[in-house]
């Protein structure tokens, strides 16, 4: 998907880009028993207390509901490709041979009256969906299970592929969009290609109310605070000493700290993201 860009009407406009949306079905109405209001919480908890911070305000937006695990065995129509604002990735709607609808994340290749199928007898085609032990090493994969049956966890973002690198034993040697290479079981399902929307991380905002409709909201520097609002404030109007490690509001540290607490799964990893940036 192409970026376009704007003539520079306004100081604002001359650095900013968008998606190309000619890809996309104009007029086309998601059914709604796969849609449902969304509200927004700015960032607040069940207390009213603010648990996430510059979140707030934004355009309203209906949730799609997306299927991350299409049933076994389904063959089903690509009706349309559309926008989803919830995410960054482009989602198809589908018709199966029931006639029942459904929302997957659509990939790359995928387009408007194509079939796409789940189970043992799909075809090795971009957007079909089978278990790992069933799909070629080296394959492009994304929407990936960790556990069997629960529907797709990783690897759904726009842009994003991972590959299927071994087979051995119980598990599949996975190589996620980070460098990292994990075990996944073989009963796993994933769907084959890259997510669409490639373009996605190209795009230049312009303008901070571009950023304020999308529900974010500004942005203070700790370096500008004074010291009783934050560990970084204070100073005589541009002190920053060396050895000062970068903290939260609340002096939790930040870069260069291991925030990993799910210590379980550390045996499934086979190579971290970090050494794969060593290398």
């Amino acid at each position: 998907m192409a970026v376009k860009q704007y003539r520079p009407t306004t100081p604002a406009r001359r650095g900013m880009t968008s998606q190309d949306w000619s890809s996309l079905q104009k007029g086309a109405k998601s059914p709604k028993s796969l849609r449902s209001n969304k509200r927004t919480k700015s960032g607040r908890n069940n207390q009213g207390k603010i648990t996430v911070r510059h979140r707030g305000g934004g355009a309203k937006r209906f949730y799609r509901h997306v299927n991350f695990n299409l049933p076994e065995g389904v063959t089903a129509k690509i009706e349309a490709i559309e926008y989803d604002p919830n995410r960054s990735a482009r989602i198809a709607l589908v018709r199966d041979e029931s006639g029942q609808y459904h929302y997957v994340i659509a990939s790359s290749k995928m387009k408007v009256g194509q079939s796409i199928s789940s189970g043992k007898d799909a075809k090795i085609k971009t957007g079909h969906r089978l278990k790992l032990k069933d799909i070629p090493t080296g394959t492009e994969i994304y929407n990936i299970e960790l556990t069997v049956g629960r529907g797709g966890q990783m690897v759904r973002a726009a842009g994003a592929s991972a590959r299927l690198q071994a087979k051995e034993g119980k598990y599949a040697q996975v190589k996620l969009p980070s460098g990292e290479i994990r075990m996944i079981n073989l009963e796993c399902k994933a769907e084959i290609g890259s997510v669409g929307n490639e373009q996605h991380q190209n795009i230049k905002f312009g303008s901070a109310g571009r950023k304020r409709r999308q529900g974010w909201r500004p942005s203070v520097r700790g370096v500008v605070m004074n010291a009783v609002d934050h560990p970084h404030g204070g100073g005589d109007g541009g002190s920053h000493p060396p050895g000062r490690h970068p903290k939260t509001p609340w002096g939790q540290k930040t870069l260069g700290y291991k925030t990993r607490r799910q210590k379980r799964s550390t045996k499934m990893i086979v190579r971290t993201r970090h050494e794969a940036k060593r290398n």
